[in-house]
């Protein structure tokens, strides 16, 4: 299957390169690019100990424009197995946005949900082992509410735009909302309520962001489950849709200058989950609720400071999550960690963390992470 999907896409380039050389003027700019992370991880959590090589992330993306106004992208997923919705090889961008006046913009398919700054950052540029817990869990990528793996993604349309220029050209404002199905990456409305998210952000200096994210939803399955009424009395259903309400907001700031970054983004969630994550039609029908209630919040502090501008750096991050809203349930990562980038192409990156988990009989452990990234 993956052998497959790349062939395609090497097909879909060179009929683009062709089309070029013909001078055909109504799709330009084709091009064909990808990136791959490689990992080494232990962990020293007790009863639970692991020590593995494993291939992080592995995705080939084509995309273009047409008629210099649409800007479009296709991006697959190469890395896992073919049995499970959340792990196997797929689609994770199909989309066409309409580019003609910066401040407004329309953007159509399936991509990144507008929601914090970490969720569309590059998986390489992010800085760190992986994203922050309450990006990973409420922004979409393994969500708390019991959605397959999406990677932050869903299917929607989007308007987004900056304006508000100061003295030397520079915008002042940026805003960003959509419309999406509210169930993930690949998969269709269930319950025919929409998710509406947005975020609006002001840069009152060169590389400083500070913004806030709105997010009201929903998260449905169709299946069977019982419940009690206000009377005592159980109630059973089949065959029906069990739509939970979601509602999120995060507050956002960053800083880069001079090859420093400095970033913290806290998020607030309020809303049930399902017991399962969805990962093939068995799970798709489980509409048991998760026993970790209807909040959940989390914040992270990070700084990366470069030793050799452009080259290595020095890092460390500060990452809570509570996936009950309360201190019982803290899972807290102390991160420190450094990366050398041989070019722009190819960098190694290692970390230690120190983990405290309150959910744990033994709260405290070790992880080493060490990652190779590689863009073509």
């Amino acid at each position: 299957m993956k052998k497959e999907i790349l062939a395609s896409l090497l097909v879909l380039a060179s009929y683009g390169a062709s089309a070029q050389e013909s001078k055909a003027t109504w799709v330009n700019n084709l091009k064909l690019s990808g990136y791959g992370i490689t990992q080494y991880q232990y962990s020293g959590q007790s009863g639970a100990k692991a020590n593995s090589f494993n291939i992080r992330l592995v995705r080939v993306s084509l995309d273009g424009r047409i008629l210099n106004d649409v800007a479009w992208k296709a991006q697959i997923q190469l890395n896992g197995n073919t049995s499970t919705l959340g792990s196997s090889p797929r689609i994770v961008d199909l989309f066409a946005e309409w580019q003609k006046y910066g401040y407004f913009k329309v953007k159509l398919g399936q991509f990144k949900r507008p929601f914090t700054f970490e969720n569309p950052m590059h998986p390489v540029d992010q800085g760190f082992m992986g994203y922050a817990q309450n990006v990973t869990s409420l922004a979409g990528f393994n969500d708390r509410v019991g959605a397959h793996s999406s990677n932050g993604r869903d299917i929607g349309l989007q308007l987004q735009g900056d304006f508000l220029k100061s003295s030397n050209g520079r915008n002042l404002l940026h805003y960003q909302v959509g419309i999406f199905n509210g169930q993930g990456i690949n998969v269709k409305d269930v319950d025919q309520r929409k998710d509406i998210i947005g975020g609006i952000w002001v840069m009152p200096v060169a590389g400083m962001r500070l913004g806030v994210f709105g997010w009201e939803g929903s998260y449905a399955r169709k299946g069977d489950w019982s419940e009690t009424d206000a009377a005592g009395n159980t109630v059973e259903h089949k065959g029906a849709i069990r739509s939970l309400s979601q509602h999120r907001y995060a507050i956002s700031g960053e800083y880069v200058v001079n090859d420093w970054t400095f970033r913290s983004e806290y998020i607030h969630s309020t809303g049930n989950a399902f017991a399962k994550t969805y990962q093939d039609s068995k799970t798709a029908s489980d509409c048991t609720l998760s026993s970790n209630g209807n909040k959940a919040d989390g914040v992270y502090v990070l700084a990366i400071a470069p030793i050799i501008k452009k080259q290595m750096h020095v890092k460390a991050r500060y990452d809570l999550y509570r996936k009950t809203g309360e201190w019982a349930s803290a899972k807290t990562f102390y991160e420190i960690g450094a990366d050398y980038e041989f070019t722009k192409n190819l960098e190694i990156s290692a970390e230690y963390a120190r983990v405290n988990d309150r959910t744990l009989a033994k709260h405290d452990y070790d992880m080493v992470d060490v990652q190779v990234s590689f863009r073509f």
